[in-house]
Formats: C-alpha cells, structure tokens, sequence
C-alpha cells in the first residue's frame, strides 16, 4: 500500500513506475541474508555477529575487609562524549587516588565514571590516643603556682593527671598501611569487573537491535543497486535516442516514459554507501570502543543516501532513500550509548 504522503506529492505515473520495489527492505528477518552486489559479510551463531559491544551506562561494587578496616566500592556510569571520571573517597585514599584512576582508564575509554568508597575502620582499630603535652605543662605548671602561693601539701600523681579534662584526645590515624592500600585497588578491581559484566549486558541488546538495523540498510542498498541499473540502462537509451538513434517499435511509449522522470547516475553512490554499511557491520564485531567510529561512519551513510535522493528523486529511489534514514536515525539513538 503506497503511504497518503507520498501519494500526494508525486503524479500518478510516478506511482505506476514501481512501488514494489520499496519492499526488498522489509524483508522477514528469518529470510536468507541479501548481499548488496559487491561482495558478502558472514553471519555466525545463527545470525549474530560474533565480537562484544559495550554500553556506557552500569553498576558495578564489591566489599572486602581485612583487620583494621571494611572497604565498599562502587560504581556508577553515564552517557559521555569523553572519559569524565569522578572520584569521592575518604581523605585517608587521597594519597592513592591517582592509582585508582590509573585502573578506571585501563578498563574505560568513554563515559562519565562515578566512584564512591566507603571506608569502616574496624572496632578498637584505626584510632590512636594523644596527649596534649603542651596542655599538660600548662596544668603542671598552674598547680605549683598554685601549692606556692597558698602553702597547699601534697604531690602531684597518675590519679590526678587522669581527671583533667581535655589533657588526653582520639584520633583517627591519617594515613594507611601497604597492606590496606592493596585491599582497597583489590576491592576497586573487584567493582570494575562487575561493572564491565553489567555494561556487557547492557551492549549485547544495544548490539541485536543494531545488527537488525544493519540488515535492512543492506537490504536497502541491494534494492538502491538495481534501480541504480535501471537509471544507468535508461540514461544509455536517452543517449542513443538524442544522438539520432531510432528504438524499435512499441518501445518509443515506453522511452518516453521512462524519460520523463528526472535521474541521474547514482552507481557511484551506492559503492560508497555499500562501503559504509560494511563498515559498520565490521565495528558491530569489533572488541573495544567503537561508538565514535560507528558515530562517523553512520553520518557518511546520511550523507549517500541525500546525495542519491538528490541526483535522482525517482519514486521507488526515494523510498528506499527515506526508509533507509530511519534506520540510520536509530542505530545513531542506540550509538549515543556505546563506548
């Protein structure tokens, strides 16, 4: 059924040219892969691409402990342009922040990175008493102005110095052992493992969607491939004709229609974009970060499909044209959420 659009805007002999081949891109997905005409691309495990895909968004925390402390990491990423890590630790990790960032960019190229660490010294550890001994010169020395002045007796001792108030003070120790620094990047591998399990997940279903994506813009392309032919067969009979050629009978009606539809050579266009599509499904079986890359090739595909639409606005062209920027549009909303 021709869209009330489309049927609007173009004359009846535009409509009589062929809507049947808009439907090479709705093809059931169970049908066997099409190949666009110049070469193929192998599908595995029943139709998925084999390789791993990475969203930007997850959660990922792990907790140990050891003797003197319980240590909690967790995770948290976002959609980003670039790498934006985001520390929140306790004062006493300060000293091995940079390390922790050292792991967090050997495990993440893109996204917005959220670390909270929670650290719990364990009870009767991690604290120190402290005497004030400046204070407590202060109290020696009043009490024996004190005993001179007025003639008191007696002599100072332990009991005494335990009830003057503010003399003793706890404490929590500033820095950290060699073997707490290791139990924290442990626990901070730990959350970084699960984290990556949790945006693998995530990628696998952004991946399926895309490779069905993919499929139909190669569909697309083979159904671009021979109305590309047909422009090129027709351009070569408008050639001949003009040049004084005579077509045989009965097919005068036939070159008259044909030419007065506005086309040009588009088989260029359609290596290119072909070339592009392959690109992407290589990147879909990619390891690593690969949504820029997707991001670039997927605006090369925008820019073959307007400059095919434009050199030739022929009715089964242009539908193919405006279904394959659909299927663009959303492998680029799936795209803003991969590494």
């Amino acid at each position: 059924m021709i869209p009330a659009a489309i049927e609007r805007n173009y004359p009846k002999r535009l409509l009589k040219a062929g809507w049947r081949h808009m439907s090479l891109f709705q093809q059931p997905a169970s049908e066997p892969r099409q190949d666009c005409g110049f070469g193929s691309m192998d599908l595995v495990n029943g139709g998925e691409v084999t390789g791993s895909m990475k969203s930007m968004t997850g959660y990922g925390e792990a907790t140990t402990q050891s003797k003197t402390a319980k240590v909690s990491v967790q995770f948290r990423t976002l959609n980003h342009r670039h790498l934006d890590i985001q520390l929140r630790v306790p004062r006493h990790y300060l000293a091995i922040e940079e390390a922790m960032r050292q792991k967090i960019r050997q495990r993440i190229s893109r996204g917005r990175v959220e670390l909270f660490v929670t650290r719990s010294p364990i009870k009767g550890t991690g604290r120190k008493l402290v005497l004030d001994e400046v204070l407590l010169d202060q109290y020696l020395l009043a009490i024996r102005q004190a005993k001179k002045r007025f003639g008191l007796k007696g002599e100072m001792d332990l009991a005494l110095l335990s009830g003057l108030p503010d003399l003793f003070e706890s404490r929590e120790e500033d820095g950290i052992g060699e073997n707490e620094r290791g139990l924290v990047l442990k626990t901070l591998e730990a959350a970084l493992s699960n984290l990556e399990r949790s945006r693998g997940r995530e990628g696998n279903h952004l991946k399926l969607d895309i490779q069905e994506q993919i499929r139909q813009l190669r569909r697309i392309c083979a159904g671009l491939r021979e109305e590309a032919k047909k422009v090129q067969k027709s351009l070569r009979d408008s050639i001949s004709f003009r040049d004084g050629g005579k077509l045989p009978e009965g097919q005068r009606g036939a070159w008259e229609h044909e030419n007065s539809l506005p086309k040009g050579d588009i088989h260029e266009e359609v290596i290119r974009l072909k070339s592009h599509v392959d690109g992407l499904w290589r990147l879909v079986r990619e390891r690593g970060s690969v949504g820029k890359k997707m991001d670039f090739l997927l605006q090369e595909v925008q820019r073959e499909l307007t400059t095919i639409s434009s050199k030739t606005p022929y009715l089964p062209v242009v539908g193919l044209v405006l279904t394959g920027k659909e299927k663009v549009e959303k492998i680029r909303e799936q795209v803003q959420n991969i590494e």
